[in-house]
């Protein structure tokens, strides 16, 4: 007989949500949340660019309810999910959206995500996987491979020498195990994002360490 093998109870009954289906919700309520978190900053116009499933049922089954809910930092059981696209315009935050219901991605429930304001701007590709589960695969036009099954740190910042080494030297002081680490940049000089993959959800005041390192735009935690 063969043994399934979850990393938590979240892979086997999902999330607490708001809607209808855990992939074209609670996965985009999470998606749009990290895109967010990695900008950094208030943005003033997003392009949700939605592939296959993702197109095909987006207003039936609230994904576009749900995507701008994270971009707004909302939870996956935040109550004003249903009113997140009213937020957005009370905010002044322009939605645009791009539906590609006849394309070749790979997963059905895929978005690209362009989010700037009118000091930057960041893509990133999102694939909701099922139970609420997400993967992002591109960051910038990068290759990444970010599951978020495990706490994970991110880290946006200036690309100067030594950062890497002053980030992991922090974690090893409270000695917190690194298990996965991305680092990707736009170009030398400018600006860089570190995902890192970590063993401990104990991580706070690490975290208040690392927030003090110098040429550090924005620190993030999801647990």
């Amino acid at each position: 007989m063969k043994h399934l093998k979850f990393q938590s109870v979240f892979d086997i009954i999902g999330p607490v949500m708001i809607g209808p289906s855990s992939s074209h919700t609670a996965g985009a309520v999470r998606i749009g949340k990290i895109v967010s978190a990695i900008f950094g900053d208030e943005p003033t116009e997003v392009e949700f660019q939605l592939f296959n499933s993702f197109a095909k049922t987006y207003r039936g089954h609230g994904t576009d309810v749900a995507l701008v809910a994270g971009i707004l930092g909302m939870d996956t059981d935040d109550p004003r999910i249903p009113d997140a696209l009213d937020i957005a315009r009370e905010r002044q935050i322009k939605i645009y959206w791009k539906i590609n219901k006849d394309s070749n991605a790979p997963h059905p429930n895929t978005t690209k995500i362009v989010i700037k304001n009118q000091h930057k701007q960041l893509s990133a590709t999102g694939v909701s996987i099922g139970g609420g589960n997400i993967q992002v695969t591109e960051l910038n036009g990068f290759a990444v491979n970010i599951h978020m099954n495990t706490p994970t740190i991110i880290i946006v910042h200036q690309d100067v020498p030594g950062m890497i080494a002053h980030v992991t030297d922090c974690l090893s002081k409270h000695k917190i195990n690194i298990g996965q680490m991305n680092v990707t940049r736009e170009k030398a000089g400018e600006k860089a994002i570190m995902i890192i993959e970590i063993d401990s959800r104990d991580c706070q005041e690490a975290l208040a360490e690392i927030r003090h390192i110098d040429h550090l735009h924005n620190v993030s935690f999801f647990g």
